[in-house]
């Protein structure tokens, strides 16, 4: 079977940490908006930040950790830290 190895590319990528400082310097960058949602627990008591950024394939969350990628053609979307520390290493 024909193997293939991804092109070297350089993206611009921003840490989301929770934080209404880290917020505020990826939602003007990404377009998203900062809110909070409940967190999946049965009681519902308590609420975690989350970033809304619009993709390409409709909106999508970011928690705290996840990292906001802007893509080759300006695109924005949001990567699980440790899918992010697999595919990238700093430029």
């Amino acid at each position: 079977m024909p193997q293939f190895r991804k092109k070297p590319v350089v993206i611009e990528a921003r840490q989301f940490d929770g934080t209404r400082e880290s917020a505020d310097d990826i939602c003007p960058w990404a377009g998203a908006q900062f809110r909070f949602a409940p967190e999946p627990t049965p009681d519902r008591k308590a609420l975690i930040p989350q970033l809304v950024i619009p993709t390409l394939e409709g909106d999508m969350r970011a928690e705290p950790g996840d990292w906001i990628i802007k893509g080759t053609k300006g695109e924005f979307y949001p990567c699980k830290p440790d899918i992010f520390e697999a595919i990238y290493d700093p430029a």
